[in-house]
């Protein structure tokens, strides 16, 4: 049942009326809306509504519909996020903001090849290890898998690159010996998905769980068996979609694409994809994992092996590394169309929270990118009036990080933060995100489009919507510091004849209504931040990928060709230029510093490599300054 709560209930009331609902053995999660807050109570016991409802401070009382009821969307509008740490002090969430990406071969072969396979994935970017050490055979002759050896092998590899294992349980007689090993997340395959006793003995757990769907199940049948899990004692339930039995046979199954967004409605728990699984054909998965990110999918799961051809199981469906590494690449391009971005496993260090400096307020775009790029228990978003102060905070040590942007799809450069590189050389670029800005036109509750007089928002944003905004030239257009800014100031005004251009993040985070969505000139609105650092703090933090750009500024010698010879430097190393920017310097009339982005793809010994053409870029200019070498979050 769904309780709504009346709007002045004491501490007492809601205090009882959690007890009565406890007493009974009701599970209890509470939800603060704008309007209400509400409290969802699932239980086994059978009780008339009328009961809960005449108790003091309570509002009224809805059943919930569905057969399924902690898994409901009911139960909680929210979504679900799943937390697993791993021996490095880093949490990897499922479900929220970042994609995450499970890899391993399909079984644990030996210490080698298991100890080989997360080398490689991990370096692709995946965020887990899976790999099964007792594998369910429809055969009694094919290969069942290490058994115990494979269980210590899997868990070897994965601490050894900072990866969680997930594997397969398939008989509730093997839960001591993999509690003994210490698995982090307990995958339910297809094939008992059903099996009710395995269900409520892994629930009872607590642990992390997979629940693969069973590939004659329909959605409501993979919720109840969800269901399950949750009753038992476990909230951290995540959803695989691995294909479903059909006529066709050019395929293993058919990846079931439309159960990504129909499960988003109906539960609030994250949801993953098995595309390997799903196809079984090694060249088809690849566009369906992508498919699978683009229906909203929180992740995928592939199998991984060296040299499927001598996989002892799964090796038609299992990619290659480099297949793998191809797929990681293109979801961290499509990501940000998604409102997303990668996650990743940070190299070996100490963990500790750190602070990210953003010009803004709260909930501004740059503070939504510090959220793509650091995970929120590793990194603290500050506050600061002005990119110049950015720049100053890391600097002197005030803050660990800074996220700064540079460029805008639509706009074009952020020229101020170009001339602050050159102002500012103590720091040093770490990494880059790319985010999707969609702008929506916010009010005042009660407030509409017709009231409005005045809008407000950054002046890079006002930009962006200029074709908007020649709708409403009677509108007086007033620069804010952020698009966060300007909301905040609209909402303590209260005046609905005043509105920002801002995100819907604003809208709710300053109680503001949403006039009307998408009003950005293209919706290819892109912004690209960078993340710098003091030279001083170099690798506080580093991702465990490859660098996949590196960015210099430099001063031309005032000579005829002296731009083409410095081009000519990276035409001879084979290197793409990704953006050229040119600024005045300071006190010297009609000389330029020149900023340039380039891309380091196929490049093994990157360091040296980007050593060697800084070298020949210094005998051809007067002035020259790496400002780094990083991996780019697309």
């Amino acid at each position: 049942m769904v309780i709504v709560l009346k709007k002045d209930i004491s501490k007492s009331d809601k205090l009882n009326l959690e007890t009565f609902l406890t007493d009974r053995a009701f599970k209890l999660n509470e939800v603060q809306g704008d309007e209400d807050t509400i409290l969802a109570a699932v239980g086994k016991v059978s009780m008339d509504l009328k009961q809960v409802e005449n108790l003091p401070g309570v509002q009224r009382v809805i059943p919930i519909s569905k057969p399924y009821k902690m898994a409901s969307r009911e139960f909680k509008k929210e979504n679900s996020t799943v937390e697993i740490k791993n021996n490095r002090g880093q949490i990897i969430r499922v479900g929220g903001n970042r994609v995450v990406s499970v890899a391993g071969p399909c079984a644990v072969e030996s210490r080698d090849q298991i100890q080989e396979v997360a080398r490689l994935v991990a370096k692709s970017g995946a965020v887990m290890l899976r790999g099964r050490a007792y594998k369910p055979r429809l055969s009694p002759y094919s290969y069942p898998g290490l058994g115990e050896e494979g269980l210590r092998y899997l868990k070897e590899a994965g601490e050894k690159y900072g990866l969680p294992i997930v594997t397969e349980i398939v008989s509730p007689e093997l839960i001591p010996i993999m509690e003994n090993y210490d698995v982090d997340v307990y995958q339910i395959g297809s094939r008992n998905m059903q099996d009710f006793d395995l269900l409520k003995k892994v629930g009872a757990l607590g642990k992390p769980v997979i629940l693969k769907r069973g590939y004659t199940a329909t959605l409501e049948e993979f919720l109840m068996s969800a269901e399950y899990l949750l009753a038992s004692g476990t909230d951290r339930v995540i959803l695989c979609e691995r294909g479903i039995r059909t006529f066709e046979h050019a395929t293993r199954n058919t990846l079931d694409l439309s159960a990504i967004p129909v499960l988003r409605s109906l539960t609030h728990l994250p949801i993953i994809v098995d595309p390997c699984r799903a196809i079984g054909v090694r060249d088809k998965v690849l566009p369906m994992g992508l498919a699978a990110i683009a229906a909203g999918a929180d992740g995928i799961m592939a199998d991984v092996h060296p040299e499927p051809e001598k996989a002892m199981a799964g090796g038609a469906a299992s990619l290659l590394p480099v297949q793998f590494d191809k797929l990681m690449h293109d979801i961290e391009a499509l990501a940000p169309v998604m409102g997303k971005s990668v996650a990743h496993i940070h190299e070996a260090g100490e963990a500790k929270k750190l602070v990210c400096a953003y010009s803004g307020n709260r909930g501004a775009y740059a503070e939504q990118a510090i959220s793509r790029y650091f995970d929120s228990s590793e990194a603290e978003a500050k506050a600061v009036d002005s990119f110049a102060e950015i720049f100053q905070q890391v600097t002197d040590g005030s803050a660990d990080y800074g996220m700064v942007p540079v460029e805008n799809s639509l706009a074009g450069s952020v020229y101020q933060n170009y001339d602050n590189f050159s102002r500012f050389e103590d720091v040093t670029i770490i990494g880059a995100v790319t985010l999707n800005i969609r702008h929506a036109l916010l009010g005042v509750k009660g407030s509409s489009i017709a009231d409005i007089k005045t809008v407000s928002s950054h002046p890079q944003a006002l930009s962006q919507c200029r074709k908007f905004l020649s709708g409403h030239k009677d509108w007086k257009q007033v620069e804010a510091v952020s698009t966060a800014t300007a909301a905040s100031e609209v909402a303590e005004k209260a005046d609905k004849t005043r509105a920002a251009i801002g995100s819907t993040q604003n809208a709710a985070l300053y109680k503001l209504e949403v006039l009307q969505e998408d009003v950005e000139d293209d919706p290819r609105n892109f912004t690209r931040f960078v993340v710098i650092q003091s030279v001083q703090k170099k690798h506080l933090r580093d991702l465990n990928v490859s660098p996949n750009m590196a960015s210099f500024i430099l001063k031309t010698r005032n000579e005829a060709g002296a731009l083409y010879r410095v081009l000519g430097i990276f035409d001879r190393h084979r290197l793409n230029l990704t953006r050229i920017e040119s600024r005045p310097i300071e006190g010297e009339s009609w000389r330029y510093w020149f900023y340039i982005d380039a891309e380091l793809t196929g490049i093994s010994e990157v360091n040296t490599y980007v050593n060697t053409i800084l070298a020949e870029l210094r005998d051809n200019t007067e002035d020259v300054r790496l400002l780094g070498i990083y991996s780019e979050i697309k």
